[in-house]
């Protein structure tokens, strides 16, 4: 992945001004459900990590964020949900005061680093399902009835793709469309504003799905789970033309 890297968010498509989101959804079963992490913080207690149940949030016991204990767990070979499991206290904090702001505790991006937002690199790739390419491609048409017009750029990438992006195992595949969002800078918990730059023409919220990896000292990646990530663009810039994707 990318050598010295602590951290990776990868969003599927489209690039974001600021990114916000909520939860981590850890990639572990426990009884066939699958778990979620939250970050926190207190005035006065500063930084916690908790395992969402529910309504309740049990707060964990040693480690301060998602990073931390991540690579607690790939450097020592502990199963992840078995380090959870391990550190959940029985202190508990109620989840809809927290959500709606009525909490002294708020809530930070569901995965960073804690000390070097430097560290945490924040990237995306499109033309990875229909709909984004039917979209892109669309934005290349001037007149909906050139038919015989050959295969956009757009078109052609997604079906690169189609036909190569789940190579067989020691088989390089086929890349995305990839471009690089930020540093951990740029992300944002729940409830923090979205700047919306002097020289936007627009700014506009869009759910994605946000995978979450760490990155070992051997530059091996781990995926940590994922998250609902929030993105935010300026979907007037990117309508004039296809080009103007990156910097919307």
């Amino acid at each position: 992945m990318l050598p010295g890297v602590d951290c990776f968010c990868s969003l599927e498509k489209r690039t974001t001004l600021c990114l916000g989101f909520d939860r981590l959804v850890v990639c572990f079963q426990n009884k066939g459900a699958m778990n979620s992490l939250i970050q926190l913080r207190h005035p006065q207690r500063g930084r916690h990590v908790a395992l969402v149940d529910g309504e309740q949030l049990y707060l964990l016991d040693q480690y301060r964020s998602v990073y931390e204990l991540a690579w607690a767990a790939v450097t020592t070979g502990e199963k992840l949900g078995e380090a959870i499991a391990r550190e959940r206290t029985d202190e508990v904090i109620a989840y809809e005061p927290l959500y709606s702001g009525d909490s002294e505790w708020s809530i930070l991006p569901a995965m960073d680093h804690p000390t070097e937002p430097s560290r945490c690199r924040v990237s995306g790739t499109g033309l990875t399902h229909v709909a984004s390419a039917k979209n892109r491609d669309a934005m290349h048409v001037q007149d909906a009835k050139q038919v015989d017009e050959p295969v956009t750029d757009s078109m052609q990438m997604f079906q690169w793709g189609v036909a190569g992006g789940k190579p067989a195992p020691e088989i390089i595949g086929v890349q995305p469309e990839w471009f690089y969002k930020g540093d951990g800078s740029i992300l944002r918990g729940h409830g923090q504003p979205l700047e919306v730059p002097a020289f936007a023409d627009d700014g506009g919220e869009e759910p994605e799905i946000a995978g979450v990896y760490l990155i070992d000292g051997n530059g091996q990646p781990w995926r940590i789970g994922m998250a609902a990530g929030n993105e935010f663009a300026d979907h007037v810039m990117e309508r004039k033309n296809y080009l103007y994707l990156a910097p919307s």
